[in-house]
């Protein structure tokens, strides 16, 4: 039978529908129960405020301002990476002309910013851990290639524990040691896995370059994805700019949670890496830019008009009622759950953007990003009755620029995972350097007490 969307449909049988009526039919809440017992759905109140569940300090977010009445306000969205604004962090390395996600790295890691010789030493450390085991890629990488390259990065996380002979250690310089090294790996695991998969999927020609001592994470990346390694100065200081931005956010964020949430268990540190893989894989959490130019391709397909606003209020308002693209209900890149007047990330990157744009002759593509960012706020207000503040969050300019770089959107939830492998690896070791109980949340059981009834009396 015919494969839709991935559904092999020989494989669902009547008895699996049946199966599956009765799972629903007997897994289904009332929804009122929520409210009576007080549940914070996704640990979030009523207000959609975050439960408090956790100390950190690696990073903050600040969405909203307390007045002196005691009213609270939303405000410009605000970052701090251990304290120090995203925007400063970012103009430092900019100013300089440096690449900035080795330091951020540290940064996170570390809590400081690093000295000149600091920086290289930790340079030196990561290169020295850039190189895989004898034979993994031979044996593992091109071995079983996955269409998914997020799967074939945990795979390749999971496997790596078999070598590594200290892999249940969780002392902190063990697992230091551990995060350093899945640090430099990632951009490997990721780009040869991809390498494998468009060789033996799309029949192209496999090559693996290995990674150069002298480049950033951002130009290795490049180097090692592209036949000829060539890559401009610009393509890689916005790739680097998308690191930084892409490294931390937070305690609450998904994959992060799960981060402190399994690492609490006591487990080593590939089961939690491999576990918030998992996470970020996920549309809600680290696969929503690809929806995002999915979304725009749709977008410039319906549209015939790239400057009017009419026509393309009419498509945003035809994606808010279900009647375009995914028919989801959504307008991708808009909104966030914390922040409401502005994601300090987009409108970082919004101004390099453009000048990626004007380089690959994009530029109308990206005055139609504008438009969009522009007119769907006020859109997503009137069909939603939505007044807190609704904003162009990172996600909705990141699938723009890896389009951009002719990355395949095969590899752009990995390449956040490379990015935020970083602040991970800074949440683990908070989490077992201040280790108290095993993250155990409450759920409350709505279920009628029965009786048991004997086999042969069943009906």
């Amino acid at each position: 039978m015919a494969n839709i969307e991935g559904i092999n449909f020989s494989e669902i049988t009547p008895a699996i529908v049946d199966l599956t009526k009765l799972c629903i039919d007997n897994s289904t809440i009332n929804s009122e129960l929520y409210k009576k017992y007080a549940v914070n759905r996704g640990l979030r109140d009523l207000k959609g405020n975050g439960v408090l569940t956790g100390l950190t300090e690696i990073s903050e977010i600040i969405s909203a301002k307390t007045l002196d009445n005691g009213e609270k306000v939303s405000c410009e969205g605000e970052l701090y990476y251990r304290g120090i604004n995203i925007n400063d962090i970012v103009d430092g390395f900019i100013k300089d002309k440096r690449f900035g996600f080795e330091e951020t790295t540290y940064l996170l890691l570390f809590g400081k910013l690093p000295t000149k010789s600091e920086l290289k030493g930790f340079n030196d450390v990561i290169t020295k851990y850039c190189s895989l085991p004898t034979s993994f890629v031979r044996d593992i990488i091109l071995k079983a290639p996955s269409s998914d390259m997020m799967n074939t990065l945990a795979r390749s996380v999971l496997t790596l524990y078999s070598y590594d002979k200290n892999a249940n250690n969780i002392s902190i310089e063990n697992v230091l040691r551990q995060c350093l090294q899945l640090i430099a790996l990632f951009p490997l695991l990721s780009v040869y896995g991809y390498q494998a998969y468009a060789h033996y999927h799309d029949n192209q020609s496999l090559f693996i370059h290995n990674p150069q001592p002298e480049l950033s994470t951002a130009e290795n990346i490049l180097y090692m994805l592209r036949q000829d390694s060539k890559y401009t100065e610009l393509e890689a200081r916005i790739l680097d700019l998308a690191l930084v931005l892409h490294a931390e956010h937070g305690g609450g964020n998904n994959s992060t949670f799960t981060t402190h949430v399994v690492s609490s268990s006591g487990t080593d540190t590939y089961s939690v890496v491999a576990a918030s893989l998992g996470s970020l894989k996920g549309p809600k959490h680290g696969g929503a830019n690809i929806k995002v130019v999915q979304m725009f391709e749709d977008m410039k397909k319906n549209v015939k008009d790239w400057h009017d606003k009419e026509e393309v209020s009419d498509y945003l308002r035809a994606l808010l009622r279900k009647e375009a693209f995914d028919k989801a209900g959504l307008i991708y890149g808009m909104g966030h759950a914390v922040y409401s007047l502005s994601d300090p990330r987009a409108e970082i990157f919004k101004n390099f953007v453009k000048s990626l744009s004007e380089e690959k002759g994009l530029d109308q593509e990206f005055k139609l990003y504008s438009l969009v960012e522009e007119l769907a706020p006020k859109i997503i207000g009137d069909e939603r009755q939505i007044y807190k503040g609704v904003s162009a969050n990172i996600d909705f300019y990141s699938g723009f620029v890896y389009s951009m770089l002719n990355l395949p959107s095969e590899l752009y939830t990995p390449i956040f995972a490379i990015a935020r492998i970083s602040g991970w690896s800074a949440h683990r070791l908070e989490e077992l350097i201040n280790a108290g109980k095993i993250i155990r949340p409450s759920y409350k059981n709505v279920a009628d007490i029965k009786d048991y009834v004997p086999l042969d009396k069943r009906e």
